[in-house]
């Protein structure tokens, strides 16, 4: 099996557990201060992890090329941008119509590999992400009286093309973290991960920051205060974007992002067999066209 499959299953389990411990803090904090302490305390992860590979591997850290730092900049806003449409879907009257759009984010990133960068996707690994897609709309869709008619009427509502946008930003952040830690055009695969990690962690902590301090500073005192479960939202999703990462230097960012939707997987799982939910027929067929879907992009990759 290649390497880049088991991390990305891991690194989709551990982004399952961030968002869970997430939801739990949104209580106390704001959207924007939620998805900040991903960076603020994911930050002394990713950098104590290149600490530890220089001195495993016994070498100095690079001197990056300008466009690493222009892929490390573009990816980082991105990120951002994609997260706070997609928070601000949530509070959008049609937001399941702008949540299902989001989920293009797989196809988008295809895109963007094949037209940006020249990157090329085999039939095979092209056919399991379009019913690994179905798979995720059916499930987006699956408790709404939503009409796969009524997506395409809704295309140009404001709701769909926030879900557009997020999927569109969330597509460009993953094919220029790839770009960017092949651009160090370093020997192996786990430092060239690491190091691009840290510096867009590094550019997403002082961007929000800044943010916060000149929008939001209760909001930032808040997040100090809320440290103990702050600190496991960072530490949790640091060591999943370590996975995220590491698989997107091995492989085409379109696969692995795909892949990644086994987390959908992961949340029916527990809601399934821990919380004892009852899941309806259209539940039951997403799982199954993602779980096909990813069977067939493996197998085509």
């Amino acid at each position: 099996m290649p390497l880049w499959i088991p991390i990305t299953i891991a690194a989709a389990f551990l982004q399952n557990l961030r968002s869970a411990l997430q939801r739990q803090v949104a209580r106390d904090l704001t959207a924007t201060s939620a998805t900040y302490v991903r960076f603020l305390f994911g930050l002394p992860v990713a950098l104590i992890y290149v600490w530890i590979l220089l001195s495993t591997f016994d070498v100095k850290l690079p001197t990056p090329p300008p466009a690493f730092y222009v892929y490390a900049i573009i990816g980082g806003i991105a990120q951002i941008i994609g997260t706070v449409l997609l928070v601000a879907l949530f509070a959008h009257r049609n937001f399941v119509v702008g949540t299902t759009y989001s989920k293009t984010e797989t196809v988008q990133t295809a895109l963007f590999g094949i037209f940006v960068f020249g990157e090329v996707i085999t039939l095979g690994a092209g056919i399991g992400i379009a019913v690994s897609l179905l798979g995720v709309i059916a499930i987006s869709m699956a408790r709404t009286d939503a009409t796969p008619a009524a997506l395409i009427t809704s295309l140009t509502e404001r709701a769909a093309l926030m879900g557009i946008g997020s999927g569109a930003a969330y597509g460009i952040a993953a094919v220029c973290y790839r770009a960017g830690s092949l651009s160090l055009n370093m020997e192996g695969f786990l430092l060239p991960a690491a190091i691009t990690l840290a510096v867009v962690l590094t550019i997403q902590t002082v961007l929000m920051t800044g943010w916060l301090l000149w929008k939001d500073r209760t909001s930032l005192i808040a997040t100090l205060k809320n440290w103990p479960a702050s600190l496991a939202i960072g530490v949790a999703g640091a060591v999943g974007s370590i996975g995220w990462f590491t698989a997107m230097t091995l492989q085409n960012a379109a696969y692995v992002r795909a892949l990644g939707q086994i987390e959908l997987v992961f949340t029916f799982a527990v809601s399934w067999f821990w919380f004892r939910e009852q899941a309806n027929a259209k539940e039951i067929a997403g799982v199954l066209l993602i779980i096909g879907g990813l069977v067939v992009l493996v197998l085509g990759t």
